[in-house]
């Protein structure tokens, strides 16, 4: 990887939690599309990702973000069982959220409001912290995501128990699980590659 430090172009930075769209500036050096081989390209799994700095400066080590890639979708994107859309994108939310990552909680709040329709639950969550009463079964989902995100150990039977008891079934915990433990991971790597703004990258 580079090693070239990159002074992120005039910007603002974003201050509070929000679901408006945000940009994502790297410290480190992306690579440039047309340097970008077959195999870089190929390890975006998506193609339109290559505009994306984030993605290119993953691209660096391809099987790496291969990998990555094909794990998110499948805890984010595989229909077969397990819990709705929406409430993954939840557990990403709140483990976004405690974690202090801006960016990855406008992304997964937007995704968790438009699959819920749960517009004023999501923004209480993004306003108010991983505190905030949501309702049950939201409540419960979000309280075992912030417990694996503070520190794995915290999370126990007792997590279980509740979601048990708000509806989930294993495959929906299971869900749960990978959801923040992947967002746990993802947000630590956003956090230390570069910082969000609000305006875009030239």
């Amino acid at each position: 990887m580079s090693d070239t430090v990159l002074k992120p172009p005039e910007h603002t930075v974003p201050t509070v939690f929000t679901r408006a769209q945000l940009d994502w500036l790297p410290w480190l050096e992306p690579l440039a599309v047309e340097a970008m081989t077959e195999r870089h390209l190929a390890s975006l799994v998506d193609a339109a990702r290559v505009k994306s700095p984030y993605f290119r400066l993953l691209a660096r080590d391809p099987d790496a973000l291969e990998a990555r890639t094909h794990t998110d979708k499948d805890i984010f994107y595989n229909p077969d069982g397990g819990l709705p859309r929406a409430e993954r994108e939840l557990a990403a939310t709140a483990t976004s959220r405690f974690n202090g990552c801006l960016y990855c909680a406008s992304v997964h709040a937007r995704h968790a409001a438009t699959y819920s329709r749960r517009e004023t639950a999501v923004d209480r969550l993004l306003d108010a912290g991983v505190s905030a009463d949501v309702g049950e079964r939201w409540n419960a989902i979000v309280a075992a995501s912030v417990a694996l995100t503070a520190t794995p150990s915290e999370f126990g039977a007792e997590h279980v128990e509740r979601l048990r008891g708000a509806g989930l079934d294993d495959l929906a915990i299971s869900d749960v699980i990978h959801a923040a433990a992947f967002f746990n991971w993802a947000n630590r790597l956003m956090l230390s590659l570069g910082e969000p703004a609000a305006t875009a990258w030239p």
